[in-house]
């Protein structure tokens, strides 16, 4: 690592820095930024004083740089991949000073990685917080820089993996030339500081209690989403609503909605809610067994009935008897299975294949689709009226694109739920990462969504938060909006910064020139409809170099 070049220029810090006019973001790496004006930020602060009071004002103004430099830790983090972090420590006062709240000089600094231990001195020039402190109340007794000690704070915790506390030694808002401050292990400082960060330590705890009994959960079997529906949109309310007042009652429910709604959730939650919740809950998926089967399947069959029938077995309805009946997909059954239903929910009654021996069933059914059955009616393809029993009470469950205030909440259930799974702490999802599944269509609804969670907590470090190049298969590079600035923080016309990024991660361990270059000129030809002048100008090169390279990558 070059020693004469400050790590914000090594890792390529304004890199992380775009500023996406075009849908008013600002983003540092994955974390979403803004440009608050200092005055403003100074009002708040003086409101936090007049309103809360001295205490528990500073106390709020700590924890919230806490957060923001534990946020900043998990970017220096990454940033250094496979160095030590002892390597990239320092980095975290590069990055404060690039988000305009203090410059930084390091006095002496003690990293003990191996038994947890640290102890740091700092100097801290062009606080903001000093700053606007002396503009509102003056100079005065009390230190002021409360939001940058927390920052410092959660920067270093995120580190160590353990508590570290600064406290400012010296202030420019209580007189000094400038303002100082000081970092060593929690458990040295006395209780009475100590309190500023107390609800910080009851949230961790929080977190790790939480995820003790889930993980209890998982260890004892317990099934999972039997009762517990997400959602808090007045889309799933609305449906929510339907469900519950069908629950006590014996009345056929069909579940409408799109493919990987949740149908069968839904339908596990009526039977769990009501007085058959101690009996048999069955679930059949009609399109997954074929047509020639679905009768035996459903009805059962006697010993010799057809060739292979070698034993007498039950069908589903008598499984399921005094409990539910869950027909998932019911648009595709046959049409002769159509009319051995449609008897059953007339008479009550099951006779087995190759049986005239009438069994009397005592079931509930519930039944779901994802096609229109008025239209199959008049096709012919579904039965007037076994359409009429079956949509008694009908249910049409929203899909995730009409939902999106219930993201957040299921993103939050499924890591919850995987995070126990794998077993892995996960933090949650970066703010980029959350934008991009909130502008996703989600075709496949609440199941691609679980699917794509899955992924996230198998992708990310432990102790991580799920970024957007965790997120999708088959999106392997992730577009960066917006403008990077350069060394001079101007924002230049065509963003150097977004491509130095792309060169930074193409060049890894096994990169092979030759063939990205023949991998581009590829493309540019495909995306020319092969023309190649045409693709010449997009890699900007002249038509004769184009050719020799497109001749040589075809070799």
């Amino acid at each position: 690592m070059a020693k004469d070049k400050a790590l914000s220029e090594v890792f390529n810090l304004r890199a992380r820095l775009r500023f996406d006019t075009a849908h008013g973001n600002i983003w540092l790496d994955e974390s979403r930024m803004m440009l608050l004006h200092t005055r403003a930020f100074g009002a708040l602060r003086k409101e936090l004083f007049d309103s809360l009071g001295v205490e528990r004002a500073r106390g709020l103004l700590v924890r919230m740089g806490f957060v923001a430099g534990q946020q900043d830790g998990e970017l220096a983090k990454k940033l250094a991949g496979d160095r030590p972090l002892g390597e990239i420590f320092l980095l975290g006062p590069e990055i404060h000073g690039l988000e305009g709240i203090v410059k930084t000089r390091t006095i002496q600094c003690d990293l003990d990685f191996e038994n947890g231990n640290f102890y740091g001195e700092f100097t801290l020039e062009n606080s903001w917080e000093a700053e606007s402190h002396l503009q509102i109340f003056g100079t005065g007794e009390d230190h002021a820089c409360w939001s940058v000690i927390g920052y410092a704070s959660g920067y270093v915790t995120a580190f160590m993996n353990r508590l570290i506390v600064f406290r400012e030694t010296a202030c420019h808002a209580a007189g000094a030339t400038l303002c100082s401050m000081i970092g060593k292990n929690a458990e040295e400082w006395d209780e009475d500081y100590l309190r500023y960060f107390h609800p910080e330590n009851i949230a961790e705890q929080m977190i790790e209690l939480q995820q003790q009994v889930t993980q209890l959960r998982e260890t004892l079997g317990t099934a999972r989403g039997a009762d517990n529906l997400v959602g808090d949109s007045p889309a799933f309310k609305s449906a929510f609503s339907l469900l519950q007042r069908a629950a006590l009652s014996p009345i056929n429910v069909l579940l409408l909605g799109e493919t990987g709604v949740g149908k069968e959730r839904f339908a596990r939650w009526l039977h769990d809610n009501g007085p058959r919740a101690d009996k048999p809950f069955i679930a059949v998926n009609c399109a997954a067994i074929p047509h020639d089967l679905i009768e035996s399947e459903l009805f059962g069959v006697t010993k010799g009935a057809y060739t292979g029938a070698e034993q007498s077995r039950p069908g589903r309805f008598e499984r399921a008897h005094g409990g539910t009946l869950f027909l998932d997909e019911v648009g595709d059954l046959a049409p002769a299975a159509q009319v051995k239903l449609l008897r059953v929910l007339q008479t009550g009654e099951v006779e087995r294949l190759g049986d005239d021996h009438a069994r009397k069933v005592d079931v509930r059914l519930v039944s779901a689709t994802n096609v229109n059955l008025q239209q199959a009616i008049g096709t012919g393809k579904f039965r007037a009226d076994l359409y009429y029993r079956l949509a008694t009470y009908p249910v049409t469950i929203p899909p995730l694109r009409e939902r999106p205030t219930d993201l957040p909440l299921l993103v939050a259930s499924f890591i919850e739920k995987f995070s126990a799974l794998y077993p892995k702490k996960v933090l949650g999802v970066t703010e980029r990462a959350m934008q991009m599944l909130s502008q996703y269509a989600w075709p496949g609804n609440i199941r691609e969504l679980e699917n794509v969670i899955e992924r996230g907590v198998l992708l990310v470090p432990p102790g991580g938060r799920i970024e957007a190049s965790h997120l999708f298969a088959e999106q392997q590079q992730f577009e960066q909006e917006g403008e990077g600035i350069d060394q001079a923080g101007n924002l230049p016309e065509r963003s150097a910064a977004r491509e130095q990024v792309l060169c930074e991660e193409l060049l890894g361990p096994e990169f092979n020139l030759i063939a990205h270059e023949n991998a581009l000129v590829d493309l540019a030809v495909k995306k020319a409809n092969g023309n190649l002048s045409q693709a010449a100008r997009l890699l900007g090169i002249t038509r004769r170099q184009l050719a020799y390279k497109f001749n040589r990558s075809g070799d």
